[in-house]
């Protein structure tokens, strides 16, 4: 006889999958990485048929950002709507994205596009937030994303490609635009991770609270046992 396993024990089930759409879109974003890193770092060439093809190569960078970027969206959707996540998934998809994210702005920095400043205030806010994630996850605690989280990661991911761009197309200052748009995003990353922490924070003295109510019902329960046991 076929029995139909409730949602509880299919995802109990998937928790350890790794061949799965969410993990392979992952992996294929992984890939895409190397892809968009040889198309800036080619810039840094000096030789003639590079140097005639270097706005085609920054628009390969480009475009292949917006398509991993598309890619790291589709995955946490799918996996949340069939109910795919995974130990797997969640381990590979925070390193997947900081590794497109954090070579991407290395390499924009090493071609003089974006400042050092905000190469630094973002990386060090991504360092920052995996660490508190650890502690979260050490306490048992989950921090949602908050909204200054979102804009953040959304204006990132505009302004990212644009400089990588490094064109004006119908007189489209792109760079420009890249560039406010990430200097947003290094701002909403300082007040994100502030976001962050101060919900960290209040998570914690919760949990602290609650822990320290029920040490002292523990104490009432046992100090109400010693008595029944006396009369006895």
């Amino acid at each position: 006889m076929d029995h139909e396993q409730s949602p509880t024990q299919s995802a109990h089930s998937n928790e350890w999958d790794i061949d799965n759409l969410p993990n392979r879109l992952t992996m294929f974003r992984i890939v895409l990485i190397p892809i968009i890193l040889l198309s800036l770092f080619l810039n840094l060439s000096s030789d003639p048929w590079i140097i005639s093809h270097i706005k085609m190569l920054n628009y390969i960078a480009a475009w292949t950002f917006v398509g991993a970027s598309i890619t790291d969206f589709l995955d946490g959707h799918i996996a949340r709507k069939k109910n795919l996540v995974t130990v797997f998934g969640s381990f590979l998809d925070p390193i997947a994205d900081k590794f497109l994210v954090i070579s991407s702005l290395i390499m924009l920095l090493a071609l003089g596009r974006i400042h050092v400043l905000v190469v630094l205030v973002l990386v060090i806010r991504e360092m920052y937030i995996t660490a508190l994630r650890l502690l979260a996850v050490e306490k048992g605690l989950t921090v949602p994303v908050g909204t200054l989280g979102k804009w953040k990661t959304a204006t990132q991911m505009v302004g990212i490609p644009l400089l990588m761009t490094n064109d004006k197309p119908w007189g489209l200052d792109l760079p420009l635009y890249g560039t406010i748009a990430i200097y947003l995003a290094s701002v909403f990353s300082i007040y994100s991770a502030l976001e962050y922490s101060l919900g960290l924070v209040r998570k914690i003295q919760k949990l602290r609270k609650e822990n320290r109510q029920k040490r002292r019902e523990a104490k009432r329960e046992a100090r109400k046992q010693d008595r029944i046991n006396n009369k006895i």
